[in-house]
């Protein structure tokens, strides 16, 4: 006899206006600031219009994918779609890291044989970029949600804004100084920014495919806390994973004095579960005592 407890319905926010309306904006901006920046020949302006014209299908893969999370579990798949934002979030990561290499090498090329800046055209561009990223980030930020798909989306978004600040400075730079190595030089700084935030996203999204155990939790302390429950002899065959971002679940065999108990300490046991760690989908093997091979202090090895 197994029980199998879920704290919530899933809830999901396909945010299809949000994800329209930014991706329209991005993709707009994107053309108009490629155009200034190759007739500026501002490389902070081009990588940036690149950089945004990623963003749109970014975009898109995500407004997709949280379309795709809200369908019901099926026999097919019996967890639903949740994953396939974790997925999202990893192919628009690889995204972000294809663009940061290719700033690195246009930088590079760039500081060994400097070129002309229009440094006006790419403060106007700069400061127009900054204020368009900022009402798209508002934009996609107003769903609330800490989805990784989210964070991935609004990782490219803060790119842009860094990117359209990065110029904006460079073209004050060069108005003022006529230093052109400062278009470039900016662009391999801000480069470094997303790199660190994208590696770090990436890591996170990997993880979860992996079945890894959610960040903040504790395997060895769960199963101690369960232990501790009244009518718990031990915890055994333990594991929790996330099946989507914010989305956590548990399995495990709970050896027990009586079997007619079972009702009460399964009940305690979610409630444990659910006010302690925030764990909405619990599954529960109860056993009798002689059944018992592993103990809780053995979890770890497992």
């Amino acid at each position: 006899m197994s029980h199998e407890h879920h704290s919530h319905a899933h809830e999901h926010s396909s945010g299809r206006g949000r994800y329209g309306l930014a991706l329209g904006l991005t993709l707009l901006f994107a053309g108009i600031e490629a155009l200034a920046g190759w007739r500026a020949g501002s490389l902070a302006l081009l990588g940036d219009a690149g950089h945004m014209a990623t963003d749109g299908l970014a975009l898109a893969v995500a407004g997709l994918a949280a379309i795709m999370a809200e369908r019901p579990a099926s026999a097919r798949h019996s967890y639903g779609l949740g994953r396939v934002e974790v997925m999202a979030a990893l192919v628009n990561t690889l995204f972000m890291l294809l663009i940061v290499a290719w700033l690195a090498i246009e930088a590079v090329s760039r500081l060994k044989t400097p070129q002309p800046v229009r440094a006006p055209t790419v403060m106007l561009l700069g400061a127009l970029g900054l204020g368009v990223n900022l009402l798209i980030y508002r934009v996609l930020e107003s769903g609330g949600g800490d989805s990784l798909n989210l964070r991935a989306t609004l990782l490219h978004v803060l790119g842009d804004m860094l990117g359209s600040a990065a110029a904006f400075v460079a073209g004050l730079i060069i108005w003022y100084t006529g230093w052109l190595p400062a278009d470039p030089l900016l662009s391999l700084f801000i480069g470094l920014l997303i790199l660190f935030s994208s590696l770090r996203l990436l890591a996170d999204a990997a993880h979860v495919l992996l079945e890894g155990v959610p960040r903040g939790l504790d395997l060895e302390a769960i199963g101690r806390s369960m232990a501790a429950v009244d009518g718990v002899g031990s915890v055994h065959d333990l594991h929790v994973w996330s099946v989507s971002s914010g989305d956590v679940s548990l399995s495990a065999h709970v050896v027990i004095e009586e079997l007619g108990q079972w009702e009460a300490v399964y009940r305690g046991l979610c409630s444990h579960l659910h006010d302690s760690y925030g764990i909405q989908h619990i599954t529960l093997q109860p056993e009798p005592r002689i059944k018992a091979r592993i103990s809780v202090e053995e979890i770890g090895r497992r």
